[in-house]
């Protein structure tokens, strides 16, 4: 019978370079002379974001000489089974604005059958004074550190009118013609919260919001959340339903709810 990998050692070192960046990312945070410039496709990146994911590969490359990394702000650098994933400002926009909503993504992805699938997750958010994490089949934990955590279960929340929803913005589910099924799901929920970026999906995680989606993302703003929700009981997949963060868009639930999510987000008008 095959065994489970063991993937302790490289979560472990996903600590470490959180810890890293978190040192960075909080020396910057609501710097007044922080220096912020414009991306060719006109979303912010600041100082920090590249000295963040600067010391991030930088370890890698000595711990990890032999995996592939792809980063936000530099790309992709070497080939290879296993490939890390790194965003090193989930939520720029809020960073940059003094918002403490925002987080670092680290992420190890291996080779499998349906492609790169995420084995190895942490999301840091310093400012908030939280961190989550999970490795596949080790389950899904917050906490300061690895050993002082608390394991997450998603919610039991069985009919959509009791759940609690959670998006970003609506400018892309208009721009994908989605815009009604999300404003009839909005409807049809019990409430409805914009905390926007990694956070909704921590809180499915953690049971305090029972379902979120997103229109518009890219592989390192989903490679983390998504083991972190799947390892807390939950499902993770893009709005086409297939699973894992590879669809540029992201569906996420406890799992009792997931068809009805997509059913809405999917409606033809």
């Amino acid at each position: 019978m095959a065994t489970m990998p063991d993937y302790h050692d490289d979560l472990r070192l996903a600590h470490v370079l959180a810890d890293a960046a978190d040192a960075t990312t909080m020396d910057r945070f609501k710097a007044l002379d922080l220096k912020v410039e414009t991306k060719p496709d006109m979303t912010p990146v600041s100082e920090a974001d590249k000295a963040a994911e600067e010391l991030i590969r930088g370890h890698l490359q000595r711990a990890r000489p032999r995996d592939a990394i792809l980063g936000e702000e530099y790309g992709i650098e070497g080939t290879g089974p296993r490939r890390w994933v790194v965003d090193p400002i989930d939520g720029t926009k809020n960073y940059v604005r003094g918002v403490p909503v925002w987080a670092t993504l680290i992420s190890l992805m291996e080779a499998g059958e349906g492609g790169y699938q995420p084995v190895v997750g942490v999301v840091s958010a310093p400012a908030l004074g939280r961190r989550w994490w999970a490795a596949k089949g080790g389950g899904a934990y917050t906490g300061r550190s690895l050993t002082s955590a608390t394991r997450l279960h998603v919610s039991k929340v069985e009919r959509i009118e009791d759940a609690s929803f959670a998006y970003s913005s609506l400018t892309g589910w208009e721009a994908q013609g989605r815009l009604d099924g999300f404003m009839d799901l909005t409807r049809a929920v019990w409430r409805t919260r914009g905390y926007g970026d990694f956070w909704p999906y921590m809180m499915v995680a953690e049971g305090s919001v029972d379902i979120c989606a997103e229109p518009e993302l890219s592989l390192w703003d989903m490679a983390a959340p998504a083991i972190v929700v799947q390892e807390a009981g939950g499902v993770f997949t893009g709005l086409d339903g297939r699973e894992g963060p590879h669809s540029g868009n992201a569906a996420a639930s406890n799992g009792l709810l997931h068809e009805e999510l997509l059913g809405y987000l999917n409606q033809q008008y």
